[in-house]
């Protein structure tokens, strides 16, 4: 079984409920309908209801087999008003802002998995990105042990370290421009916790540098080895090592060479990038090149599931993502 079929096959047995925000978006429609269709998850989708049931038959799919909501009427608005004001200003919205920026379908998703209406959501085909991550931060909140919001993109590669194709997860390549060590820390804990719902095999961290266990000398060397250092406290069962270069991190026989007893050399499947201009460059690089599926960026760091799309997000990259929010919300308190 691919990573893909086990990915769908895995979020099926969990049956979450998944809200999506963008209910004018064909493609988000279009990605519900196969959600229904194949039994993934529960889709919830808010709009204005007539829109989105004329949206969803052009999809091809029945209407009343989808929960649709709009977040400007009266029900939903009596339960997110109240945490408009309180979350989002603390107390110094007025009662008429409150309601206007509880109207907004992005913070209305993000306060439905708050109050547990919804194991999570998926948002992004047409929102930005900071948009996405400022309500999931504000309506949401963090992890209990994490300070950083931070995101990974599942990178499904060819075979290269046996006959199977593999799954690396690229972390961070989507918020966070320049990552101090603590940061880098955080967004590693956060990678190998979401690694482990949705590959469902044990994380390897590896902190990338141009540097291998002190063969070059530099302050972004210096910064990856201490962001080692502070992982091991955070998250002192997971295998992990650094800097390293990715050669030395990926590959078995340059590890024997360049950083011979590593815990994590040549054994990755947790890159860690020293910025998000390194994080962003390698997977689009190695999804071009190298042809691998580039599932994300996965929101991480929250307290509960809110996920993020590429605005040039196809359809069977909307249901990918869907399918990786059932299995996150594992993790949810």
């Amino acid at each position: 079984m691919s990573f893909l079929e086990s990915l769908h096959t895995r979020a099926r047995a969990l049956d979450r409920k998944i809200v999506f925000p963008e209910g004018g978006e064909p493609r988000v429609l279009a990605a519900v309908a196969t959600l229904v269709t194949e039994g993934l998850v529960r889709p919830v989708v808010l709009g204005r209801v007539d829109e989105v049931h004329a949206g969803l038959r052009e999809a091809g799919v029945d209407p009343s087999a989808v929960l649709v909501i709009d977040p400007s009427g009266p029900e939903m608005l009596e339960r997110t008003v109240p945490l408009a004001r309180e979350r989002l200003s603390r107390g110094t919205l007025s009662e008429a802002e409150s309601r206007e920026r509880a109207k907004d379908a992005l913070v209305a998703a993000a306060f439905m998995v708050h109050l547990g209406e919804a194991d999570g959501a998926v948002a992004g085909a047409v929102r930005a990105t900071p948009e996405v991550v400022r309500a999931g931060l504000s309506c949401i909140g963090l992890s209990d042990d994490i300070n950083t919001v931070s995101s990974s993109f599942y990178m499904v590669v060819p075979p290269f370290r046996g006959s199977e194709q593999e799954v690396l997860t690229f972390s961070d390549a989507g918020v966070v421009p320049q990552p101090d060590e603590r940061q880098l820390a955080e967004i590693a804990a956060a990678a190998a916790d979401a690694r482990h719902a949705i590959v469902g095999d044990e994380p390897v961290v590896a902190f990338l540098s141009y540097s291998t266990l002190g063969s070059a000398a530099g302050d972004s060397v210096q910064r990856m080895a201490r962001a080692r250092d502070l992982f091991r406290e955070l998250r002192p069962g997971v295998p992990s090592d650094g800097e390293l270069q990715g050669d030395a991190a990926l590959i078995e026989a340059v590890a024997a060479r360049k950083a011979p007893g590593s815990p994590a050399a040549g054994k990755a499947n947790v890159l860690i990038f020293p910025d998000l201009n390194s994080g962003n460059i390698a997977y689009k690089l190695v999804q071009r090149l190298a042809g691998a599926d580039a599932l994300g960026p996965i929101i991480q760091g929250l307290r509960r599931p809110f996920n993020d799309l590429s605005r040039g997000a196809a359809p069977a990259d909307i249901v990918n993502v869907a399918c990786i929010t059932a299995l996150m919300s594992e993790n949810s308190p």
